[in-house]
């Protein structure tokens, strides 16, 4: 699908909540992560299994059992963002464009790479620290149907690909959206960590809790009108799978508690009668107006609340030499946060998670509930 949003109005440059990281704690977290990473170097007979999808036992193990050693300010510069932006920028995490290699020219070498000890350079370890830091928050997850299950996914332009609304794309702009938006087990979290951007291409953010809507567009868009289907990336044939209307906002007393589900790329708003699509219009030119557009330099770590901030990305023409932008990105669950029962009825289009840090009494609490998590 097309991008619905107009170019011209994503270009703000305002900032956002933004915290630090010492030299010391960010040298830390590399040096954490480079022992992690020769451990299993020497534990695994084969180590390139372990980066394939980073679900490797020993790896998962590694990671559960010593991020506590991270110094307690890397926790606190972790924690959620907790500014009505629904964002955070984490800084100063040291990385040299040098030691990193050239940006693979798809998802798939990326992986591929950072098991070959040869051409991975930093990468594996690069990944193993993403995990480090979302394991400090919550619980890193997957997708089954996504980058064949990995926990860390690497964003980066893909030839064939720069027109579509994926995160493979680079010369149309990705409009703003709500991470995996059609499904009911998305992430809390997400976590951008930037590798190399020399075009200093700029990521959108939005927050609901910034809009101003009146409050019969507020009732409108609670009530469960359109479905949100799954976007290109997943391949999955939606026709085998129920589409169930689900809310674009979730009412709440307080309209600083308000928590959005937004997808207009992926949902047919062709659909619903002409007064839901223009509370829909009303609710896109808000969040254009209140857009913020942040350029991460490498080392930095944008972190994105999924259920209060749509993002997005301006366009940009990829070069693929291996000089291109290239970011890693994870999907985060806070435990102690719960989402409306209204979503557990629903089928997810039979996308699974792959949760390899949930706790064995969590999956078994609910083992006859509809929650779409394999254990690894």
């Amino acid at each position: 699908m097309e991008s619905v949003l107009s170019e011209s109005k994503t270009q703000h440059q305002q900032d956002i909540e933004r915290r630090e990281l010492s030299v010391s704690a960010g040298r830390a977290v590399r040096s954490l992560a480079r022992q992690i990473s020769a451990i299993l170097d020497s534990a695994i007979a084969d180590p390139a299994v372990a980066a394939r999808t980073l679900t490797n036992p020993a790896l998962i193990d590694q990671i559960d059992t010593r991020v506590a050693e991270l110094p307690a300010e890397v926790r606190r510069a972790m924690r959620p963002p907790a500014t009505a932006a629904g964002a955070t920028i984490v800084s100063r995490l040291p990385l040299a464009d040098n030691e990193i290699g050239p940006t693979p020219p798809s998802w798939r070498e990326a992986a591929l790479w950072s098991g070959d000890p040869v051409r991975r350079a930093h990468s594996f370890e690069l990944d193993l620290v993403m995990l480090l830091l979302a394991r400090s928050m919550g619980e890193p997850f997957g997708w089954d149907g996504q980058q064949d299950g990995r926990l860390v996914n690497n964003i980066i332009p893909a030839v064939g690909h720069e027109h579509e609304q994926s995160g493979a794309s680079s010369k149309v702009l990705l409009s703003p959206h709500t991470e995996d938006a059609f499904h009911p087990r998305r992430s809390h979290l997400l976590m951008l960590g930037c590798l190399r951007n020399p075009d200093l291409v700029g990521t959108t953010v939005s927050s609901v809790r910034c809009v101003a809507l009146s409050r019969e567009d507020r009732t409108r868009l609670s009530t469960p009108t359109l479905p949100i289907l799954p976007d290109v990336s997943y391949g999955a044939d939606q026709n085998k799978y129920s589409a169930p209307p689900v809310p674009t906002l979730w009412t709440a007393t307080n309209p600083a508690e308000q928590t959005v589900r937004y997808d207009p790329a992926y949902t047919p708003l062709a659909g619903a009668d002409p007064e839901f699509r223009a509370a829909y219009d009303r609710l896109t030119a808000e969040l254009e107006r209140v857009c913020v557009t942040t350029v991460l330099a490498p080392g930095e770590v944008l972190l994105l609340d999924n259920d209060v901030a749509v993002h997005g990305r301006v366009p940009f023409t990829p070069r693929y030499d291996g000089t291109d932008r290239w970011l890693k990105r994870v999907n985060i669950w806070l435990p102690e946060r719960r989402r409306r029962n209204d979503e557990a009825s629903e089928d997810g289009y039979g996308q699974w998670t792959v949760a390899p840090f949930r706790a064995a009494d969590t999956l078994q609490s609910r083992q006859n509930t509809r929650e779409h998590v394999r254990a690894v």
